[in-house]
């Protein structure tokens, strides 16, 4: 197969070098790709790709008739060829994959180094490079260019520098080196800088709700991939410059590509098992440990440098702006694995991770600070502070004094280090949960650390000598940055639960005290609110030592009595946030905060709690009744002093009261549709920050974006910037859902660029705000917009009736369904309605099947009714709404990236195969129904943007759709066929008489391999 890329030259010019170092590199992985199918399993396979690949066009769309051509070869296969092909597209996604990441990495890099070769307050002149140039200041044609590509020769030496002008001349948006200059420019007060700075607070929390489609196991092998790559550039651009044609460091690297595709080719792509919690806790702490521990003191590096190029006299933030926090083991809701225990568990494994990274971080600060009182003076604060260790630790005096006698740095991290390991060791001790029905014991041992602050304190200490003796250490500057964010935690924990499984719990235990007229489940909200708030007040307890309930009530309330546990061994810092999903009236929240009060997070006599209650709206109904629901609940005092601390900080005013909100982009997504789901999102944002202004309270928004745009994924940078005027205030709360980990945070630039993405992102959202939201005139109009696009929506979803019947045989929902891939059950309750899905799995089917409704449907008719009330006017009207408003052009953005995934070509062969033949005809009409709306909706975008095609706006994310395209569609006939085997071989099954040579699990195995191929093709899932 000579390649899987069709570009044309037309598409190949002199600015795409870039393109073309990418393309370079793509050539080698691809022709080691079909050199190890190949020697695997022979010429027949690489001929049957080739064969399959060539019936389809490269932008993606199956030629003519493809029922005639690709399903009549695909039908023919015996299984064993079906899954050997299916894999080996899956295989060659995902290496194409790990090359454009890797690539995207460098770019940054490049981009990085333009940035600082230019003085400050702009760029310097500089020689402009022609191809009509001569001498050194030409560079190659375009033709000479591909030719050199084509022969696997292009000069790495030069490409660099081709890429590294074109990286220069962008001088992209969203990065401090961006930022902190145009700020400058606009003449932005410095006094107004410092107070956003001053109060920054950035917060990633990590879940792993989204179907994480790839092993462990295999993004091991594509991090080494990524390794070795790096390995191979170095190696080539070495040889380049010393004019050799070759080097064996290079032809090394490329062995050892084809050793590690080789092994990867026979590794199984499928979870052998469902994973458990733990497993999940171990995925998602993987990527601090690899790449987010050391990259933190980097990002906080590049914002204290670029703010002093710009703004000299303006002091950086603190070490720990930026913190993270984790759902994985502490978000119960639906998932009946999260145990006590099971969160218990996870605190422990995080901090025994941080903990172990620390004293790798000792090993090397004793190595660097080999510091002689021969030739450096001591302070005597750290004279005494060993004098204290030499009497708490004798054994480490006794063993290392003499070694150690004139050098005190290195005596004094030795006890520093002895004590973590001790704390370590404590901490694995207790980590099987067994005290956890018992009172914890504090750690008060002096030769252990009973927190971060302790061992804080220590560095500070070393750093203090340091700097007052005329030295600096960069090593213990990051690893002080480093305990500043991560503490003895590593991520705080947010706890979530559903909403019914409180008042359920509070119905319970109400009926068997018998305190209660009725039944709780039968009071109004204003009875409700009432009694909890008095209930609130009350010193007495409520709930008995020993619980006489159900066993739901009983893991209810020993959930918070776990945490209670938690704070009092880990700090409070551990956990003190708990979200109540499906949030829908004040008493969903006072419940909690009852049931904390019983558990002791709550005291009644202060006002205060250790923990805050965080309701999360979700549909769009809960979202239009959100300012009611928080306006009730700040008319409560005690309510009002829980969050300022309690009652002295509410009366005194000295504490700032933080409310944190969640809005639900999923849920309310499969709810109303795209459109009207982020209008909804965008009005409650405004409306929740003017209520809380009224009362005096500070505003925290938690943005529950899933990582497809149906879930309210989508580029991070522009998601912020189109937030509503005040609703960030360098405040912001973002989930980072583990289907994107492997994305933004696999390699150490491209976690840097993401998170220095989203800082900036904060930082330029709150200080320069356009004001377009508040012009009324506009809200209407997307106010008339929302509204149809939710109603066209609503009545496909939900209003026709053949729709639920069309999506479980045209999509493999319920193949996806057993994949081996979450701890948490796809559906609430289990029950087989569309109510009960899980937005997750809903968006995952859509995806497979490439119709990605959930992302699109409805904008297409809203967008052409308001059209054709003034033509010309509107769409003029939409056309500047597009380029004022970037709400909107997040929108419409958004729309038009997952518009070019969708292929309806393939999506018709999902329905005229998978449907039955009862069912053919009006599933036909569905799909012409959904068809008409797509074709209407990219015609519409079109016009808005001005673009000939779709993604014409964005050329690197066009590429990256169309180097997919092309070759996903025959791996879509290939999951067709499976499926088409898989359901006849359950009907004979159920028959009672089965023809098929082959099992269920097989034929299941074969179905389920072509999911993760296009899950890794498409680059998401749910």
């Amino acid at each position: 197969m000579s390649s899987l890329v069709h570009l044309s030259d037309q598409q190949l010019t002199i600015a795409s070098t870039s393109n073309l170092f990418l393309r370079h590199r793509l050539k080698v992985v691809e022709d080691l790709w079909e050199s190890v199918l190949q020697q695997e399993c022979g010429q027949e396979l690489v001929d049957l790709l080739n064969q399959l690949r060539s019936m389809c066009s490269p932008e993606g769309q199956a030629t003519e008739s493809p029922e005639l051509s690709v399903s009549r070869v695909i039908e023919k296969l015996d299984l064993n060829e079906a899954i050997r092909a299916s894999r080996a597209f899956a295989l060659y996604f995902q290496l194409i994959n790990i090359v454009e990441q890797h690539y995207e990495q460098r770019d940054q890099q490049l981009s990085r180094r333009a940035t600082y070769s230019d003085p400050p307050g702009g760029i310097a002149p500089r020689k402009t490079l022609s191809p009509q140039g001569d001498g050194d200041s030409a560079i190659l044609s375009s033709a000479a260019m591909e030719k050199e590509a084509q022969n696997g020769g292009l000069g790495a030496d030069m490409l660099e520098k081709s890429w590294f002008q074109e990286a220069e001349a962008k001088q992209s948006k969203g990065t401090f080196h961006w930022l902190f200059p145009h700020l400058r420019q606009l003449n932005m007060p410095p006094q107004q800088i410092q107070r956003l700075i001053d109060n920054l607070d950035i917060r990633l929390v990590f879940t792993a709700h989204p179907t994480e489609i790839v092993r462990h196991t295999i993004r091991g092998k594509q991090q080494r991939l990524a390794k070795i790559l790096q390995q191979l550039d170095q190696a080539e651009e070495e040889f380049r410059a010393l004019g050799l044609s070759s080097s064996w460091e290079a032809e090394a690297c490329v062995e050892q590509l084809t050793e590690e595709i080789r092994l990867w080719w026979r590794t199984d792509e499928l979870h052998q098992f469902k994973p458990t919690v733990l497993d999940e806790v171990d995925y998602t702490l993987h990527y601090f440990q690899e790449v987010l521990f050391d990259a933190i003191p980097q990002l906080y590096q590049r914002l204290k440098h670029a703010l002093k190029d710009s703004f000299k006299g303006l002091t950086p933030p603190t070490n720990n702006f930026c913190k993270f926090g984790s759902w994985v083991g502490s978000d119960r809701d639906g998932n009946p694995s999260v145990t006590p225990l099971v969160t218990w568990q996870t605190a422990c494994y995080q901090r025994d991770l941080v903990l172990e990274k620390y004293v790798q971080s000792l090993r090397q600060l004793t190595n660097l600070l080999s510091l002689s009182l021969h030739w450096s003076d001591v302070l005597p604060d750290l004279l005494d502070s060993l004098e204290q260790d030499r009497s708490q630790m004798p054994e480490v005096y006794e063993q290392l004094a003499i070694r150690y006698r004139q050098e005190p740095y290195r005596l004094k991290l030795a006890y520093i280090q002895r004590r973590l390991e001790n704390t370590r060791d404590r901490n694995r001790q207790i980590s099987d949960g067994s005290n956890l029905h018992g009172q914890v014991i504090g750690n008060q041992d002096p030769t252990m650390y009973r927190s971060g602050i302790e061992f804080l304190a220590e560095l500070r200490l070393i750093e203090h000598n340091l700097k007052e003796t005329g030295l600096s250490c960069r090593d213990l500057e990051n690893l002080i940055c480093q305990v500043e964010i991560y503490g003895f935690k590593l991520a705080e924990l947010d706890m979530r639960q559903e909403s019914t499984r409180h008042s359920d719990a509070m119905n319970e235990i109400a009926e068997y005290l018998q305190i209660l007229p009725k039944s709780y489940n039968e009071m109004t909200e204003a009875e409700r609110s009432l009694w909890l708030a008095t209930e609130l007040q009350t010193r007495r307890p409520l709930i008995p030592a020993e619980l006489p309930f159900s066993e739901k009530v009983c893991e209810t309330i020993e959930t918070f009595r776990m945490l209670r546990q938690l704070q009092q061994e880990f700090g409070p810092q551990i956990c003190r946030t708990y979200i109540i999903s499906m949030s829908r009236e004040a008493s969903d929240i006072l419940e909690v905060l009852l049931l904390a009060k019983e558990s002791g997070l709550y005291d009644p006599a202060t006002g205060s709690s250790s923990i805050m209650v965080v309701p999360l709206f979700e549909t769009v109904e809960d979202l239009k009744r959100s300012p009611t629901v928080m306006a009730s609940l700040f008319e409560l005092p005690l309510y009002r002093a829980c969050l300022a601390g309690g009652y002295n900080g509410l009366e005194n005013g000295m504490v700032t009261s933080l409310q944190e909100v969640m809005l639900g982009y999923s849920d309310s997504n499969k709810d109303s549709g795209f459109l009207s789901s982020n209008w909804e999102i965008h009005k409650a944002q405004k409306i929740l920050q003017k209520i809380s202004e009224e009362y005096g309270v500070a505003l925290r928004i938690f943005h529950g974006r899933g990582g497809s745009v149906g879930r309210g994924g989508g580029p991070a940078y522009e998601a912020i910037l189109a937030q509503p005027g005040h609703s960030i205030n360098g405040r912001i709360k973002i989930t980072e859902q583990g289907e994107v980990l492997a994305s933004k945070y696999s390699l150490p630039e491209l976690a840097l660029y993401n998170l220095e993405a989203v800082t900036t992102a904060v930082i330029q959202a709150s200080l320069l705000q356009t004001g377009f939201d508040d012009i009324q005139p506009w809200n209407e109009i997307m106010e008339e917009l929302a509204t149809r696009s939710r109603s066209h929506y609503r009545a496909l979803i939900y209003e026709q009736p053949d729709l639920v019947d069309f999506f479980h045989q045209v999509t493999p929902i319920e193949e996806i369904s057993q994949l081996q891939i979450s701890s948490r059950p796809a559906r609430r309750g289990g029950k087989k309605d569309l109510a009960s899905l899980r937005a997750i799995p809903w968006v995952f089917s859509w995806t497979q099947s490439r119709f990605l409704l959930p992302s699109w449907y409805g904008v297409g008719t809203a967008l052409q009714e308001f059209l054709s009330e003034e033509p010309e006017e509107n769409l003029k009207l939409l056309r500047y709404f597009y380029f004022k408003w970037p709400f909107f052009k997040m929108v419409i953005s958004k729309a038009e990236m997952t518009l070019s995934k969708v292929d309806l070509q393939i999506a018709h062969h999902y329905v005229r195969e998978l449907s039955r033949p009862e069912d053919r005809d009006r599933f036909e009409a569905l799909y012409e129904q959904i068809a008409q709306e797509f074709h209407l909706t990219c015609d519409l975008v079109l016009s808005i943007t001005g673009h000939q095609k779709l993604l014409d706006g964005d050329p690197v994310l066009q590429r990256s759709v169309q180097l997919r395209n092309g070759t996903i569609v025959p791996l879509g006939f290939l999951q067709v066929s499976l499926l088409k085997r898989l359901r006849h071989h359950g009907k004979q099954a159920a028959s009672g008489v089965v023809h098929s040579r082959y099992s269920k699990g097989e034929l299941l195995r074969g179905a389920l391999l072509t999911i993760n191929g296009i899950a890794a093709g498409m680059r998401n899932t749910g």
